[in-house]
C-alpha cells in the first residue's frame, strides 16, 4: 500500500506544565490520512479536534508523539522548515467573515500566498482559482464585504488551493452557513478533490454532515479517539456510547424520521433508567 500522506502517531498535547500539573488536551491520538481521502474528526466542542488540526499546522505544541508528512517528521520543527510544509498543508477556517482581510481585494488575497512562497502566477492563477471555486472572473477586483457568506467561503477555499497543497484542513468550514449554502460548499469540496486528488482532514461537530463527505470518520471524546472506521459504519451503526449520542443529536430534516428517532431515544432512556433501578 502507498505511504499515507499524513500520519499522526501517539499525539499528546498538554498545556500548563508537566503531566502532574498540566492539562492534557489530546491524549495518545493516532490516525493516518491517505491521498485523495477525506478523514473527518468529529466531536463536541472541547473534544480536542481543532487542537489536532492546530498541532498539524504547527500552531499548537506537541508534547509527545509524532506528526509526519510524506514520511518526514513535522512536529515541533523549525520555522524555516514549517514555511516549506505550509505550502503542502493548507487550512480553511470556520468563519469566512473573519478569515479574509476586509481591506484587500480578492485578487490580492489569492496572490498573497503565491508571493509568500515565491511562486509566479499573478492574474492568470487568480482566474484559474476563481473558476475552480465557481466565482466570476471579475471577482478579483472586489472586496470580501461584497460577497455572501457562501461566496466568501469559496474565496477562502480558493486561497487554500493557491499552492496546490496535498492536504487541506477544513475546520468547521460550513457551520457558519445556512443549510442550502452548506450543501453547495460541500459539493464544491468534493468536486475539487476529484479533480486534484487533495486529501481533506475535515473537522466538525455534526456527524450527519461528515457522513456525506467522508471516507472515514474518527470520533473524538475528551481528547481521545472513541472509535474510527468507515464513514457509513460510524454514522449508521456506531459502537461507542458517545458516538451514539452524537448520532442522536444530529439534525434530521425529515419529520417522520425525526419522530422515529425521538421514540427510539425515549426507549433507550427508559431502558437505562430500568437498569439503574434494578442495580441500585
Amino acid at each position: 500500500m502507498p505511504e499515507p500522506v499524513l500520519k499522526v502517531d501517539g499525539l499528546v498535547v498538554r498545556y500548563g506544565g508537566r503531566r502532574s500539573t498540566g492539562t492534557t488536551v489530546i491524549d495518545d491520538v493516532s490516525f493516518e490520512l491517505n491521498a485523495s481521502e477525506t478523514l473527518s474528526l468529529v466531536g463536541e466542542s472541547g473534544s480536542g479536534k481543532t487542537t489536532i488540526g492546530r498541532a498539524i499546522l504547527g500552531l499548537a505544541p506537541v508534547t509527545s508523539g509524532s506528526i509526519t508528512f510524506r514520511g518526514e517528521t513535522i512536529s515541533n520543527i523549525q520555522r524555516s522548515r514549517r514555511r516549506k510544509v505550509a505550502r503542502d498543508i493548507q487550512v480553511v477556517f470556520q468563519d469566512p467573515y473573519s478569515s479574509l482581510n476586509p481591506s484587500m481585494t480578492v485578487e490580492s488575497i489569492l496572490v498573497e500566498p503565491l508571493l509568500a512562497a515565491g511562486v509566479d502566477g499573478g492574474r492568470t492563477r487568480v482566474r484559474e482559482l476563481l473558476d475552480a471555486v465557481g466565482l466570476p472572473a471579475d471577482s478579483g477586483g472586489r472586496y470580501p464585504r461584497e460577497f455572501s457568506g457562501g461566496q466568501r467561503q469559496r474565496i477562502a477555499i480558493a486561497r487554500a488551493l493557491a499552492l496546490d497543497p496535498a492536504v487541506i484542513i477544513c475546520d468547521e468550514p460550513t457551520s457558519a452557513l445556512d443549510v442550502t449554502t452548506q450543501a453547495r460548499v460541500l459539493t464544491l469540496l468534493q468536486d475539487i478533490q476529484r479533480e486534484t486528488g487533495v486529501a481533506y482532514l475535515f473537522i466538525s461537530h455534526d456527524l450527519g454532515v461528515v457522513n456525506e463527505v467522508s471516507d472515514r470518520i474518527a470520533v473524538l471524546h475528551q481528547g481521545r479517539i472513541a472509535e474510527i472506521g468507515k464513514a457509513h459504519d460510524i454514522a449508521t451503526n456506531p459502537q461507542h456510547p458517545y458516538t451514539r449520542k452524537l448520532q442522536m443529536a444530529a439534525p434530521i430534516a425529515d419529520p417522520k424520521k425525526q419522530r422515529l428517532r425521538r421514540a427510539r431515544r425515549l426507549e433507550s432512556n427508559a431502558a437505562e433508567l430500568s437498569d439503574l433501578t434494578r442495580n441500585s
